[in-house]
């Protein structure tokens, strides 16, 4: 168990089976509406450093994530069964010299129409920090652009419309912009928004109407930045406050509607558009430390890491509620 926490940031078309349909329901717990029926369908082994970080849904309906202590990705099928995809290699010196956690940090997932896997991973080594790619029916990943070691790359989305990624570095307060081929990033925005206080700023990434949005863990935010018509960022607003331990999130297909995971308490919550949240899921749905959430049409994935509580790091389900659709 490492003495630090650290966490990182979708869907595609309709699955006709999911993994929600398959796995046997725990005890109801606390969820409330737009959520219901949450239950654990996979379970993850703490003392291989498996530890999810960030999860995205495959078409057919699995779910893909990284192993945020492991240097994996892997993904659990539509049958809860957990398969090892890749694993990155390992700095020479095990990433004592990682910025903020001192090992090698798995950490943003995201995937293009083409079925590729990306994937963010720090070292504090310049030979390996960066964003590397998986391609489909392949084992082992490649980089394809180069970060700075001195930083935390966790954060990543992609935006077709740019068709580029955005990566939050969570030590230096910037969002770079790579191009979809990869190559040099480049420093898209270093707004004081996304700077940290004391311990991890800018985290979960996700484009959303021609925006960029981040969550600050620190500042226990979420910031919306323009992504203007010539690509560049725009003025940074930030949309919602008082959400302490924010990690990752998603948006529920019903406007600026988000669900954030608020990783030490323990919790995740749903963002109205006015900036106001409430509790939706917490430790009684089978919580452990909620790094992300990925939504897919009316399924909700939740990983959990067991940063703290050290006891079962594993992938929650649950419905989305849509009243009035």
């Amino acid at each position: 168990m490492k003495n630090k926490i650290m966490r990182a940031v979708l869907a595609a078309a309709a699955a006709s089976l999911s993994l929600g349909t398959v796995a046997t329901a725990t005890p109801a717990g606390a969820a409330t509406e737009p959520v219901s029926r949450a239950h654990i369908v996979a379970h993850f082994d703490l003392a291989k450093g498996q530890s999810p970080e960030n999860a995205l849904v495959e078409p057919n309906g699995s779910v893909d994530m990284t192993f945020a202590t492991a240097r994996q990705v892997a993904r659990v099928d539509r049958h809860g069964a957990t398969h090892i995809l890749a694993t990155l290699p390992a700095p020479s010196d095990g990433g004592v010299h990682t910025p903020g956690v001192g090992y090698a940090l798995t950490a943003g997932l995201a995937r293009t129409p083409d079925g590729a896997l990306y994937v963010l991973y720090a070292t504090g080594t310049k030979d390996l920090t960066g964003l590397w790619r998986l391609k489909p029916g392949h084992k082992t990943p490649e980089r394809i652009a180069a970060l700075p070691a001195n930083g935390l790359p966790n954060g990543l989305a992609f935006d077709p419309r740019s068709n580029a990624f955005y990566i939050t570095d969570s030590v230096l307060g910037t969002v770079w912009s790579v191009p979809a081929h990869g190559g040099h990033a480049t420093a898209w925005s270093t707004a004081p928004e996304l700077a940290a206080h004391g311990f991890v700023g800018a985290n979960g990434a996700r484009v959303h109407n021609n925006a960029l949005w981040v969550a600050n863990l620190d500042q226990g935010t979420v910031v919306r930045i323009p992504i203007g018509n010539d690509h560049r960022a725009g003025r940074p607003t930030v949309k919602a406050t008082g959400l302490q331990g924010i990690d990752d999130f998603a948006f529920t297909g019903r406007g600026n509607e988000i669900l954030a995971a608020l990783n030490q308490p323990n919790k995740v919550v749903r963002i109205k558009d006015d900036g106001k949240n409430t509790t939706v899921l917490n430790a009684s749905d089978g919580l452990q430390n909620p790094t992300s959430v990925a939504v897919h049409s009316k399924d909700v994935y939740v990983p959990s890491a067991a940063y703290a509580t050290a006891t079962d790091p594993n992938l929650l389900h649950a419905r989305l509620v849509r009243h009035g659709h």
